[in-house]
Formats: structure tokens, C-alpha cells, sequence
């Protein structure tokens, strides 16, 4: 790797000659029709994009433009601890990297390998001291899971999400999940969209209650449903007896027309907070966004597309980079808002 990479924009300017015609690796990532990777409404393969218009991808960036910081400045000077807890694991930051898969849909083994990317994920997190959670895919299978590989090569610092396939190949994956010693794993319900499953014949389900309890009971690891987007799915996942709920509308992928993140958050930590992990993924660029997130009420929030384009950049170096990058604005956004540690970040500093 390079020595001269060491910032967040020599990985982006790599990743954007790499990605050329594919994603513009723009200031703002933010889901305009205009942008270079929203041509799935007319025509062209979804891409790196949201589906349909694109509006989902665009309502996640716009529902974090909505809110401002205060600037609370007139106190004694400290330096903001960081630190999150997760299932047990110390972190430095709040932040952790989403299941994002299939190189497929960003340019294909042409532009990284899916070994490439799975171990750029997970060992860039790990070197930044945070984590990588790896999904699924319609080329992964039990024998050929990439996103294992890389956790096993870890150490276990990983999550493993799996998409609602049937539940047998579920709890396979879970138990091979528990073999290399993940740190938890779960099933990403909005996944029943998956436009990349659908076009290449892997059925995917809605899955009930009782089937999450199946699931939940399957195995002695923490398990997180990811892709909740109404107060009914977040309490669905509570009585399955979910460790914790990742609230997302999958990067605006699966369904055209929902809402930001952002907008929906607050109705569910109203609700629920205390009483079930609450994560947030879409839309999350800066350490800013992420202090936005956690003022709603998240503990902690997963990066997608940043991180995709890391990889791409510049690999496990890349990955390690943007992290250290987020850990870093966060912690000048919380010294500027006088949040001395995460338990002190409230709506307040929201205007």
C-alpha cells in the first residue's frame, strides 16, 4: 500500500478514479436523482444507488440536514470520552461499520475482490479498534462466505448479518458464526427487498415473530434485527427476544418513498429506549451526523457506502482511516457542544 495514503481525501480520490461511472464519490453522498449512481428508475442495474427515484437514499441524507448543532462553548476545557460498550466489547467510538455486501453492485471484481473488501472491512475496523459487521449476498453459500473468513481472521472481532433466506440456512450461518467466535450476529428483515437476491433466484422471506424466536433460540450469541423502520417492527423484535435493533431502510434499497432514518428514530427511542440496543444506519458521512444520531437517541450507528469507497481506496489502510477520521469529528462535535462522554449527548444540543 502506498505510504503518501494517510488522509480521508487521498482514499477518496483513488476510490473515485476506480469507481468512475459507477459512483462519483461526491463532497455530498447524498441521493439526488442527478447523481452519477441514481439510473435505476430509468433502466440501468441499481447499482451503488437507491432504488426506484432514489428518494429513499435522498430522505436518509435530508432527515439529518434537518437538524443543527448548539455551540456551547463557555466551560472549562476537556478532552470528550468516546468510548462505547458493545455486547461487551470496548470500542473507542460509537461507530462501526454496516453489513454492506456484493461487490456486484459497486463495479464488480474489476474494482476490489469480495475477499478484498470483506477483509478491508473487517481488519480496517479492527486496526481503528471498532467493528465490521459483513452481510450476505447472493454469490455467498455456507462453504464460500467471505465475511466469515475475514471475522475468523479477526480474531471474531466481527457481526454477521445473513439475509431472511429459509430458516435452516439461517441458523447454519449462525452456528458457523459462533464457531469462528463472532461478537453477535443477526438477520437484516428488510433484506426481503433485496433487488440483488430477486435477480439472481436466492429466495428471501418476511419472516413472523415466531420465526425470530426460532432464530433468536438457535443460538447463544446476541442477535440484531436490522432494518426496522416502524414502532410495530421495533417491538416485534423485542418480544423475539432481539439483543438489539438496527433501525435502517438498507441505504434506500429496498423500497422507494420511505422516510430518513432520522425521522423515525425518535417515535422508536421513545418507545424503547432502555430496554433493547437502538442503532441507526443511513446518511451518517461525518462525525457530526454521527453526534445527530446519538442527540435522537441511538447509542451507536453504522457507515455504508464511506466505507465501501474506503475499501475501494485503499483497503484495510483506507477503512482504517475513515474510522479514525469519524472517531476524530465526533469527538471536536462533542468538545463543541460540551458533551463530556456519550451519557451526556441529549436532544439539547439539537436546535
Amino acid at each position: 500500500m502506498n505510504k503518501d495514503i494517510k488522509t480521508v481525501e487521498d482514499v477518496r480520490n483513488i476510490a473515485r478514479e476506480k469507481l468512475k461511472g459507477i459512483c462519483g464519490v461526491y463532497k455530498e453522498c447524498d441521493g439526488d436523482p442527478n447523481r452519477l449512481c441514481q439510473g435505476q428508475s430509468y433502466g440501468r442495474a441499481l447499482g451503488i444507488g437507491g432504488i426506484g427515484s432514489g428518494t429513499s437514499f435522498n430522505n436518509n441524507f435530508l432527515a439529518l440536514r434537518k437538524y443543527n448543532l448548539k455551540m456551547k462553548l463557555i466551560n472549562e476545557d476537556f478532552s470528550p470520552d468516546t468510548r462505547y460498550n458493545f455486547f461487551g466489547k470496548e470500542l473507542p467510538m460509537p461507530i462501526m461499520a454496516a453489513s454492506v455486501a456484493g461487490v456486484n453492485s459497486f463495479g464488480g471484481e474489476n474494482v476490489i475482490s469480495e475477499e478484498d473488501f470483506c477483509r478491508s472491512v473487517v481488519l480496517g475496523c479492527r486496526n481503528a479498534g471498532t467493528i465490521g459487521w459483513r452481510g450476505d449476498t447472493y454469490t455467498y453459500s455456507l462453504e464460500n462466505s467471505y465475511g466469515l473468513n475475514a471475522i475468523a481472521e479477526a480474531g471474531g472481532w466481527g457481526v454477521k448479518i445473513v439475509k431472511p433466506r429459509d430458516q435452516s440456512t439461517i441458523m447454519k450461518f449462525f452456528n458457523k458464526a459462533e464457531e469462528v467466535r463472532c461478537v453477535a450476529v443477526g438477520i437484516d428483515v428488510d433484506g426481503c427487498g433485496s433487488y440483488a437476491m430477486a435477480t439472481h433466484n436466492k429466495p428471501v422471506y418476511k419472516k413472523s415473530i415466531e420465526d425470530l424466536k426460532e432464530l433468536v433460540s438457535s443460538t447463544n450469541l446476541p442477535v440484531v434485527i436490522k432494518g426496522i423502520m416502524s414502532v410495530e417492527d421495533a417491538f416485534a423484535a423485542k418480544d423475539a427476544g432481539a439483543a438489539a435493533i438496527v433501525i435502517s431502510n438498507h441505504g434506500g434499497r429496498v423500497l422507494d418513498h420511505t422516510p430518513g432514518t432520522a425521522e423515525i428514530l425518535p417515535s422508536i427511542v421513545e418507545e424503547l429506549k432502555g430496554k433493547i440496543k437502538i442503532i441507526v444506519d443511513g446518511g451518517i458521512r461525518t462525525g457530526y451526523d454521527v453526534l445527530k444520531m446519538l442527540a435522537l437517541g441511538a447509542e451507536s450507528v453504522l457507515i455504508g457506502r464511506d466505507i465501501i469507497r474506503a475499501s475501494v481506496g485503499a483497503g484495510i489502510k483506507g477503512v482504517q482511516i475513515h474510522m479514525e477520521y469519524m472517531q476524530k469529528t465526533l469527538a471536536k462535535a462533542m468538545r463543541m457542544t460540551n458533551c463530556k462522554s456519550l451519557q451526556e449527548i441529549t436532544s439539547d444540543i439539537l436546535v
